[in-house]
């Protein structure tokens, strides 16, 4: 007979052991205690082996079997003697399962943001409630800011793109970078005035040509920063240019309006129908 007993051990990591497991009819609570000898500083990257302290934290976890899963947690604080941390005390992490500050596991948290961008902060957290996870829209939104401000700083090429779009429209605008040669965007700034364009600019002066609208900021911007760069219109700009001559030219050249002539039929004798006296003519009406 086989065992259909299910190991949580299996599902945590090895320095994680289990004390106990209180199952109730909406929450299974998890007890656990760190048995780990080391952290690794998540601001250094240093190896650390003193334990400064222990506390006691209460995380969330993805939910067995649609209920809420909560781990209680006593876990290590390590001294980091690195003169670029010191004094500071990291908590560990245990290789990724856990964030120094967060509430939630890392594994929930992908969850969170990747449900949240198929569908919306708010449905997620809908979705997500309905799960059994106590989370909110707000808090999958700081989820994904968190996430947007740890990622390394996108570079680009000496060619870039620069647009605005609408954030809402007639409200809220911003502005997009994309590189020339990957078409991958590189930064996206608030505002479409020109101010936030100078100052990444600033930082990206490697840059040798602009692909651009006819927007007047952006042309002022560039000018300013990099007085060397090379702007260049874009081919949708460059034929609503042409558009935009050619129907001057005509509006210029043509008349508005044409009266189209209406050649009367032959005069027929054997069909000839008299003209009513005080009514229009109804073969040249109009």
């Amino acid at each position: 007979m086989l065992n259909s007993v299910i190991d949580l051990k299996s599902f945590y990591p090895e320095d994680l052991s289990i004390v106990d497991v209180e199952d109730t009819d909406e929450r299974i609570t998890i007890y656990m205690h760190s048995t780990s000898t080391s952290c690794t500083c998540h601001r250094c990257g240093a190896l650390l082996r003193k334990h400064h302290g222990s506390h006691h934290r209460v995380v969330q976890d993805l939910p067995i079997l649609g209920k809420q899963v909560m781990l209680d947690m006593q876990i290590y604080d390590y001294e980091c003697d690195s003169e670029t941390c010191k004094p500071f005390a990291p908590t560990e992490t245990f290789n990724g399962f856990l964030n120094y500050n967060s509430r939630m596991t890392n594994r929930l948290e992908d969850f969170a943001c990747v449900l949240a961008i198929e569908t919306s902060c708010e449905a997620s957290a809908r979705i997500m409630r309905s799960m059994n996870i106590k989370i909110s829209g707000d808090t999958v939104i700081r989820l994904l800011l968190k996430r947007y401000s740890a990622q390394p700083a996108e570079t680009c090429g000496s060619v870039i793109g620069i647009d605005d779009f609408a954030f809402k429209k007639r409200h809220t605008y911003g502005t997009i970078i994309v590189d020339g040669e990957t078409h991958e965007p590189v930064a996206v700034l608030e505002g479409r005035d020109g101010e936030t364009l100078k100052d990444w600019l600033k930082q990206n002066k490697h840059v040798t040509a602009v692909t651009r609208d006819r927007a007047s900021a952006y042309a002022k911007a560039v000018e300013e920063i990099l007085p060397d760069c090379m702007q260049i219109a874009d081919r949708f700009h460059l034929h609503q240019n042409l558009m935009e001559a050619v129907n001057k030219i005509l509006g210029r050249e043509v008349p508005a309006t044409n009266g189209i002539p209406v050649t009367p039929p032959a005069e027929d004798t054997d069909s000839f129908v008299p003209e009513e006296t005080g009514k229009k003519n109804r073969i040249n009406c109009g």
